[in-house]
């Protein structure tokens, strides 16, 4: 089984005209989810990882074995108000409005060299916003990962402009 087959499709969610792609299937599928955990992790085998760094919630699964597998850390990036220590925050841009992301301001120490995981990028909006918290405290974002890309909405490319290189498992047109 494909990556691409492993990843269900469900039409109008959470609203008309959205095809949500849903990686629970993947997450389920003991091969696929080996396979993607896997690849994502693979131009990096072999190099000194300080830190995985994966946003709230698909990115703290997928995070959390990319880290197993670097033998790295793992930082949670959550929405504002959801850790219990002292922390660090940042606006970023939603489709309709802002939100704010934030992580302990103990997560990482300046020069550290971090790899930024979710299950997909779309507008990038989230995924911009991390990378600009990440890089605010003094870490060196290596690369941001992701299983799925809409690239139609241009989210890689905006990661991408802020120097930091995009790998991307799956493609799917449309949003």
């Amino acid at each position: 089984m494909t990556l691409r087959a492993a990843i269900r499709t469900i039409p109008d969610y959470p609203k008309k005209g959205i095809l949500f792609r849903d990686i629970t299937t993947l997450l389920g599928d003991a091969r696929a989810f080996r396979r993607a955990v896997d690849e994502l992790v693979q131009p990096w085998a072999g190099t000194k990882m300080d830190k995985v760094a994966g946003m709230e919630a698909r990115g703290f699964i997928l995070g959390g074995a990319v880290a197993h597998q670097l033998s790295a850390g793992f930082i949670p990036i959550r929405k504002k108000g959801k850790l219990p220590h002292q922390t660090i925050s940042v606006s970023y841009a939603l489709e309709y409005g802002t939100d704010e992301m934030e992580m302990h301001i103990d997560a990482i120490a300046p020069g550290e060299r971090i790899i930024l995981v979710d299950d997909l990028i779309a507008t990038g909006g989230t995924a911009e916003g991390a990378v600009r918290l990440l890089q605010k405290m003094g870490a060196e974002v290596v690369a941001a990962c992701f299983v799925i890309d809409l690239p139609d909405l241009g989210g890689a490319k905006r990661i991408e402009a802020l120097g930091v290189p995009v790998r991307t498992l799956v493609a799917f047109e449309g949003h």
